[in-house]
């Protein structure tokens, strides 16, 4: 979504409203059609609406969240940032099907949300020579499956995930809980800046001039969940940021895995805990990650693929290429928007590679390889 899309000033102006949040936000629009339609129905039109309290009703008639609309798109627009509102298909895919996701994320950098693989690693901020010394020697093996790598950008686990996937050229996204006009902490401005210039993203649903405020955190938690196929907790305690994401992460159905540890040290109680309460698979090498997500390796999928582009044509490899030889299923919009191809020709593309059996339909408009 770009500033200068009609709808945008009333996008942002919505998540400013007081008792407005995403799950109210999206009824609305799909009640009403768009954000402007929301601010320009009648009173009596609102408060037709199950939800719409008097309060909601008095804070879309408010100046206010105009006013600092304007002011968001012009900082927007000057520092060239992305949009992603969640009806739009470069908005993260696996997010989106969140009952609770943000109705816009904003982003620095322009990687694409939308990875064949994306994994979340995070874990606590007083990290041990143990958890360092793992993340050493997990990332490099983990190159081999090209996975996004997501993390909020936090002291202890988050950073050293950030700073191996950029030594080892994986792409990572920085989750903050604030606005991008600020890095928090102060002390990682060069980690952030290393990863968008590796071609890494730093992304929020937080607007300009938002503080690092303690609530922002478990929201922040919940993007990092909902983006990734599985996420990794490597050193936690039984409480923490770290448990909150593994937590998210099981209720929105992701793989979880935990690095195990010896039974009286603080931080591995909650890494322990998850295995033993069956809501994490133990974690010791990738080979974990390869089982039970069912990767290959990329240079394996590469040389599997060679026989059958011998028979296709250059758009129809292409197409292949995008889908990817994983277990993660691509839905239809997210492929049109990939190969920038008009849907009706997608779809007949789509229909020929099935008929080739190579290709597999899944509910809700999802394709994998077959």
């Amino acid at each position: 979504m770009t500033v200068n899309h009609p709808d945008t000033l009333y996008r942002i102006a919505l998540s400013l409203c007081d008792g407005v949040g995403p799950i109210l936000a999206k009824n609305l629009i799909n009640t009403l059609g768009s954000a402007e339609a929301i601010f320009k129905e009648s009173d009596k039109g609102l408060a037709a609406i199950p939800g719409i309290s008097s309060k909601v009703r008095a804070s879309l008639r408010a100046p206010h969240p105009l006013k600092r609309a304007e002011k968001e798109m012009s900082f927007i627009e000057k520092n060239a940032f992305l949009m992603h509102f969640y009806q739009d298909a470069s908005f993260p895919r696996r997010l989106k099907h969140c009952a609770d996701a943000p109705v816009i994320i904003y982003q620095k950098g322009n990687l694409n949300l939308n990875p064949s693989r994306s994994l979340a690693i995070v874990g606590t901020r007083s990290v041990t020579d143990y958890g360092r010394g793992f993340l050493e020697d997990f990332m490099p093996d983990l190159k081999a499956f090209q996975p996004q790598v997501i993390s909020g950008l936090a002291y202890g686990v988050d950073a050293i995930a950030h700073r191996e996937s950029v030594n080892h050229n994986l792409k990572t996204i920085a989750v903050v809980a604030h606005g991008l006009d600020s890095i928090y902490p102060a002390l990682h401005r060069g980690l952030a800046a290393d990863i968008l210039e590796k071609g890494g993203a730093i992304i929020t649903e937080f607007l300009s001039e938002s503080k690092p405020d303690r609530e922002n955190f478990p929201k922040r938690n919940r993007i990092i969940a909902g983006m990734s196929d599985a996420v990794i907790v490597v050193e936690a305690a039984r409480k923490g940021g770290a448990l909150i994401t593994a937590d998210l992460a099981f209720q929105y159905n992701r793989d979880v895995f935990a690095l195990p540890g010896r039974y009286r040290d603080t931080f591995s109680e909650g890494c322990n805990l998850l295995i033993k309460s069956n809501r994490a698979n133990l974690l010791e090498s990738t080979k974990d990650i390869e089982y039970i997500m069912r990767w290959q390796q990329k240079e394996q999928v590469q040389q599997a693929q060679l026989p059958l582009f011998d028979d296709m044509s250059a758009e129809e490899q292409s197409l292949i290429s995008a889908i990817g030889a994983d277990s993660q299923p691509k839905e239809i919009e997210w492929l049109a928007n990939q190969l920038e191809l008009p849907m009706s020709k997608l779809l007949v593309q789509l229909m020929n590679l099935e008929l080739k059996g190579l290709l597999v339909s899944m509910p809700g408009k999802r394709y994998r390889l077959g």
